[in-house]
Formats: structure tokens, C-alpha cells, sequence
């Protein structure tokens, strides 16, 4: 994958609001960049549909399988005194 400095022009990089080291922490993978540099960046390439993708719940199996795990098979409501079943 070619570094994102070099791929893009000068006014690109601009564009993203943030500087060439900036970038080169990215293409590093440095985790303290924020998730906000990132979607500058990717705005600025004109990828930032792919981030929607990436944060699309409906794209991660895994995830779903987790939340549907941690939900409670019953629910049981207290019901106040007086009140009856029949409603």
C-alpha cells in the first residue's frame, strides 16, 4: 500500500487540516491519532464512505453475536400492589 504523503498532492494532505508528520503517524499506525485525523484524511482522499462501512453494525457478525449474548432470556416486571393480572 503506498504511504498516504507521497500518493497524495500537496494540497490534498491540506486539505485534511493536519500536517505531513501527522500523516506519517497514520501510515505508522500510531494509535494516538484521533479518530477525527483519520476522517479528515479519508474525507480528503474521498474514501470517507468507507469509514460508514467500518462503523456499520450491520457489518460486524461478531459484534451482533456478543449483544444478542449478553441479553437477558426473561424479563420480569415487579408490578405494583393492587394491580391485577387482567388489567
Amino acid at each position: 500500500m503506498p504511504a498516504v504523503a507521497a500518493s497524495c498532492p500537496w494540497q490534498s494532505w491540506r486539505t485534511a487540516f493536519t500536517s505531513r508528520s501527522t500523516l506519517q503517524k497514520i501510515e505508522a499506525g500510531d494509535t494516538n491519532v484521533g479518530i477525527g485525523i483519520y476522517a479528515a484524511v479519508l474525507q480528503a482522499l474521498g474514501l470517507l464512505d468507507g469509514l460508514a462501512q467500518v462503523a456499520d453494525i450491520s457489518n460486524d457478525s461478531v459484534g451482533q453475536a456478543l449483544a444478542r449474548a449478553d441479553l437477558p432470556k426473561r424479563i420480569h416486571l415487579k408490578r405494583s400492589p393492587g394491580s391485577s393480572r387482567d388489567g
